[in-house]
């Protein structure tokens, strides 16, 4: 930071949660936090109630890639609404929607006419809400965090409110599916939406300055895309995030057929597995969270995506519950410390008037790849076996991550203004880096 003066800065635990001085920032974490475990409750009890009624491994692909390619289609032109339209009312209205979907889950399956059918446009429904919803949450956190500095913070801060639902959530839906059925987890889904929608309505948010421009949709989306592309920073960061995603994250979809078929366990092996993934993931955003600047994050990213790999990896080999629960802890502390620094980097660079588009490329590159792998996985898995096609999602995020690395160089030179302007370093101490980095970086040809 440029400034010297370390007096009234946070420590310890305050500075973890130095987000929480913000009001609105502390409404929306609470309420998130209760929705965000029925979230996860619902995320692996439809897999495993897939998995159930047909015992296929390609129709987990399937569905999972209905549920999830509305985004990649639809996330860049809701990106560009999202920076057209007030964010605040956007989150509103994609919460309610997300609940409908949820209850309409839970009366299929008490009325016992549910089918793999219904759960497939149910799948695609919510993948559109997530297309809207995902853009307009990232871009609304710097309209809930007063200074820029404590951005990255509360990024990493949600983060850890994701994945401590994501530890709690797999946990809780392996039991309720055990005793209950997987209908009680869809309605628990549904009814958990109301928290967040209260906590929203209760929000005090200042009117966002909005640019009302004349100009197409595509025009905007052609803008917003020239910009991402055009800023090497950028593009790589979506690049690589899209490679973990595209071949690293459909683990999660074929996680009920690994833990049944190769651990030889049930829904509690299932569920414990992914929530192992969820502590580790915890972990990282913590870390995250606890670090004074964004400076610095950058050589977290390629790092990050290189753990991400040795643990899928690894994991691919094990045949031992116990085993399997630690390497799953690795694995999910390098997916989250990779997508929260792409996250967070990202936010801070980023122009504020095509903050919504760039979120929604990010989206495209976490969740809308993520359709592709898991059709992609779903199909392998079924000609080379379940750990085969981990084993190969994890060579490809190891060479991502070297790739990255190998670039990190030339990227930090283009974002060090940026974080002089803003003020993350002082002009003193950029040029000193500068410096230090011509004498060790050889000089292109």
């Amino acid at each position: 930071m440029a400034s010297g003066n370390n007096e009234n800065k946070p420590i310890g635990l305050k500075l973890i949660f130095r987000s929480f001085q913000y009001r609105n920032y502390r409404l929306f974490f609470s309420g998130q936090s209760i929705s965000l475990i029925g979230t996860w409750i619902q995320r692996i009890a439809t897999p495993w109630l897939v998995y159930n009624l047909t015992g296929s491994a390609f129709l987990l692909g399937v569905v999972g890639f209905a549920g999830q390619i509305p985004t990649f289609v639809i996330a860049p032109f809701a990106g560009v609404l999202t920076d057209r339209w007030n964010r605040y009312h956007i989150l509103i209205a994609t919460q309610i929607a997300a609940m409908i979907q949820a209850l309409i889950l839970a009366f299929l399956y008490f009325t016992g006419t549910i089918e793999v059918w219904h759960i497939l446009l149910l799948s695609i429904f919510l993948g559109i809400v997530n297309a809207f919803d995902i853009p307009a949450r990232q871009s609304f956190v710097i309209e809930m965090v007063e200074k820029k500095e404590d951005l990255g913070n509360a990024i990493a801060l949600n983060s850890s409110m994701v994945n401590g639902a994501r530890l709690l959530g797999p946990s809780i839906a392996g039991m309720l599916i055990a005793f209950t059925g997987e209908g009680i987890c869809f309605l628990l889904n549904g009814l958990s939406y109301l928290f967040v929608i209260i906590s929203l309505l209760f929000m005090k948010i200042a009117p966002r300055k909005i640019n009302n421009k004349n100009t197409s949709v595509f025009k905007e989306l052609k803008e917003g895309f020239d910009y991402a592309i055009g800023f090497a920073p950028i593009k790589y960061i979506i690049l690589l995030l899209g490679l973990v995603s595209l071949m690293g994250m459909p683990y999660t979809i074929l996680m009920p057929v690994f833990a049944k078929e190769i651990l030889h366990g049930s829904s509690h092996t299932f569920g414990f597995l992914m929530g192992a993934s969820g502590l580790g993931a915890l972990i990282g955003a913590l870390y995250l969270a606890s670090r004074k600047s964004v400076f610095g994050i950058g050589k977290i990213i390629p790092l990050a995506a290189g753990i991400f790999g040795f643990g899928l990896i690894t994991f691919s080999l094990s045949r031992f519950f116990l085993l399997s629960l630690m390497l799953m802890i690795i694995t999910g502390l390098g997916m989250m410390l990779e997508m929260a620094s792409s996250n967070t980097l990202l936010q801070t660079i980023v122009d504020d008037d095509k903050r919504g588009r760039v979120m929604s490329f990010y989206t495209m590159a976490f969740m809308g790849t993520a359709p592709f792998g898991s059709i992609l996985a779903g199909g392998l898995a079924n000609i080379i076996g379940t750990p085969n096609t981990i084993l190969i999602g994890g060579i490809s995020c190891i060479l991502g991550a070297l790739v990255f690395a190998r670039k990190l160089p030339e990227l930090r030179k283009m974002i060090r203004p940026i974080y002089v302007r803003l003020g993350y370093i002082a002009p003193e101490v950029s040029l000193g880096i500068q410096t230090a980095t011509e004498l060790t970086v050889p000089p292109e040809e």
